[in-house]
């Protein structure tokens, strides 16, 4: 169940499995990289490394299961049984939400990502404030999309 990431882009971090935001996406990249498929996307990147030390998860291990074509499905059944920091329902959605609504906290973070904003053509954009809100403008836009 490989994904190619030259030919669109992982699914937004807003999407949830199992309760929690960025395991799609960090599913689609690791199946990406695995078929050698990823284009500009890495697995187990800063956001992606969010999720793991929340759940406790060996990207290594992951990336090995996911080698074997589970689903979705089966694979958030192998992360609940190896997560090493089981959640409670209340903490999922609670930290999912806290990542949805992240803003960038220092001046660096927020003058790259103003300039990547505005290099693709979005400098009047004043609707992007979260990473979140980044990382679906940018896979927009690097696929085609107009700022």
């Amino acid at each position: 169940m490989s994904i190619d990431l030259t030919q669109r882009p992982p699914r937004s971090p807003r999407v949830r499995l199992g309760g929690y935001v960025i395991l799609p996406r960090l599913l689609d990249k690791c199946r990406a990289e695995i078929a050698g498929k990823n284009g500009d996307y890495h697995y187990n990147c800063p956001l992606d490394q969010r999720f793991l030390s929340f759940t406790g998860i060996d990207p290594e291990a992951l990336k090995a299961e996911a080698a074997k074509g589970l689903g979705d499905g089966d694979m958030f059944s192998w992360i609940e049984k190896t997560a090493l920091h089981q959640r409670s329902d209340y903490e999922i959605a609670h930290w999912s939400e806290f990542r949805e609504n992240a803003v960038p906290s220092d001046n660096e973070s927020r003058e790259y990502i103003s300039a990547q904003i505005a290099k693709a053509g979005g400098a009047a954009r004043e609707d992007i404030g979260t990473w979140f809100d980044f990382l679906d403008f940018d896979d927009y836009v690097s696929f085609g999309g107009k700022a």
